[in-house]
C-alpha cells in the first residue's frame, strides 16, 4: 500500500486516542506516520514582521510543538518501529487534513464529540477527503468482527472491498448490515472468493435500525460505511443509519469516499 497514515493532532484526549490508533494502523500496514497540527489563520491583520501563527506573541506555535511532541511520544509507545514525521500547518483543520490526504493511504481523526457529525472536523473531512477516513471513537477493540453498513450502491461496493480487506488482515469475521431490507448484493461473490479466509454473516436491520446498528458496534472492532462521492456530509452517508453510527457508534468508524479504494 502506497502513501502514509496521516493523523490530525490538537492536544485533546480524543486527538491523542486518534494518534495511538493511527500509529497502530501505520505499524500493521508497514507505512510511515505523519502528525499534522493545524493552526487557524488570525482573524485580524498580522503586523509586519510577525509570524502568522503568533501575531500577538501568545506562543501558539510553541503550544503546537508541545502537542506534537506528546503525540509523537504516544505514537512511539504504540509502534516504535514506525517512521514518524510531524508538521505545523496553517489553515482550518478539516481543509488542512483534506490537503494532506491527497498523499495518504488513510487519514485518522478523533471523534469530534464536541459537535454533530456535519459540524465536526471528522464530519467535514468525510465530505472532502481523498482517501479512507478512520474516525476514532468509543472503546478500542482488537477482537470482534468488522461491520459493513450500506446498500447496493457503488459507494458501498467500494466500502465492501475495504471491509473485506480489513476483516482478512485482522483475522476476524465480517458482519454485513443491509440498510434496505434484504438487499445483500453489495457483498459480491468475487470478494468472498478473493478473501476466502473471511467468514461473512448477514444481520438484518428491521425496526429501530439506527439503534440496532449502534448496538452492533458495541462488540465490533470497526464499522465501515461507504460515502456517495464528496460534498455535504449529510448527503454522503447512507441515510440516518450511517450518520447515527458516526455520531453514536461504540467503536471506530471507517468512511470510504467514492474513488478512494
Amino acid at each position: 500500500m502506497s502513501g502514509m497514515v496521516v493523523v490530525g493532532v490538537d492536544g485533546s484526549p480524543s486527538s491523542l486516542d486518534a494518534v495511538e490508533a493511527a500509529a497502530w494502523e501505520a505499524g500493521r500496514r508497514g507505512l510511515g506516520l505523519r502528525l499534522a497540527q493545524a493552526l487557524p489563520w488570525p482573524a485580524e491583520p498580522v503586523p509586519p514582521g510577525a509570524p502568522p501563527w503568533d501575531p500577538n506573541g501568545v506562543g501558539l506555535h510553541d503550544g503546537a510543538d508541545a502537542a506534537l511532541a506528546e503525540a509523537e511520544r504516544r505514537a512511539r509507545r504504540v509502534a516504535p518501529q514506525v517512521e514518524i514525521t510531524r508538521e505545523v500547518l496553517m489553515g482550518e483543520p478539516a481543509r488542512v487534513l483534506q490537503s494532506e490526504s491527497r498523499f495518504a493511504a488513510l487519514t485518522v481523526v478523533g471523534d469530534g464529540s464536541a459537535g454533530p457529525p456535519r459540524g465536526s472536523v471528522a464530519g467535514q473531512l468525510t465530505a472532502r477527503c481523498a482517501c479512507p477516513v478512520l474516525v476514532v471513537r468509543g472503546r478500542v477493540h482488537r477482537t470482534g468482527p468488522v461491520v459493513l453498513v450500506g446498500d447496493a450502491s457503488p459507494a458501498t461496493r467500494e466500502a465492501a472491498e475495504f471491509a473485506f480487506a480489513e476483516a482478512s488482515a485482522r483475522g476476524t469475521d465480517l458482519v454485513v448490515l443491509p440498510t434496505r431490507g434484504n438487499d445483500d448484493r453489495y457483498a459480491p461473490t468475487d470478494l468472498q472468493k478473493k478473501y476466502p479466509d473471511v467468514t461473512v454473516r448477514f444481520r438484518r436491520l428491521r425496526h429501530w435500525a439506527r439503534r440496532a446498528l449502534v448496538d452492533a458496534s458495541a462488540d465490533a472492532q470497526l464499522v465501515v460505511i461507504g460515502a456517495r462521492g464528496r460534498g455535504r456530509v449529510a448527503d454522503l452517508l447512507p441515510g440516518s443509519v450511517g450518520r447515527a453510527v458516526l455520531r453514536d457508534g461504540q467503536c471506530s468508524v471507517a468512511v470510504i469516499p467514492a474513488g478512494t479504494v
